[in-house]
């Protein structure tokens, strides 16, 4: 039972974060690819024009990042499920493991798919976006990614542990 939770929290991950981490980053840059709306005429948010396909990208990008980002609940409960059945729960690399979660899934929720969201609606407004505005998102996008890339390190390594495995 062991192997067969610890495939689907693997798949979980994969599956789930994986896409996230990929759109996110993406995001900042194709909402710089956006061009700056014409003073007159229609907006590049307004679903024609020069631009469109531009501002179609970046929501395919953020609603990649939200539902990727709901289905993500999987793996830590798939994670837990796993620790249990390899009594791994007070092991310090999985305490670590979970708590870098929690951060880069706090992180997502309240600093990288907001600002999309704000980006998005800025877009769709037809206003030009300030590009420190997607820098910064750029950093909250990079912060989650290097918290995953931990988590998934610690996840193969597991210091101190004495599983074996």
């Amino acid at each position: 039972m062991t192997k067969f939770l610890l495939s689907l929290h693997v798949l979980a991950a994969i599956v789930a974060v994986g896409p996230v981490t990929v759109a996110a980053s993406m995001f900042p840059a194709a909402v710089r690819r956006v061009p700056v709306p014409e003073p007159v005429g229609g907006g590049a948010g307004d679903g024609g024009g020069a631009g469109a396909g531009d501002v179609r990208t970046v929501r395919l990008l953020h609603r990649i990042c939200r539902v990727y980002a709901g289905l993500g609940i999987a793996v830590p409960v798939l994670g837990f499920a796993t620790a249990v059945a390899m009594g791994v729960l007070g092991d310090a690399w999985l305490t670590a493991s979970v708590t870098l979660t929690a951060v880069a899934a706090g992180l997502l929720a309240a600093f990288v798919l907001p600002r999309q969201e704000e980006l998005l609606d800025q877009l769709a407004d037809g206003k030009p976006v300030e590009r420190d505005r997607t820098v910064r998102l750029a950093m909250f996008t990079g912060l989650f990614n290097l918290l995953w890339a931990t988590v998934t390190v610690l996840m193969i390594v597991r210091p101190g542990s004495t599983t074996g495995a």
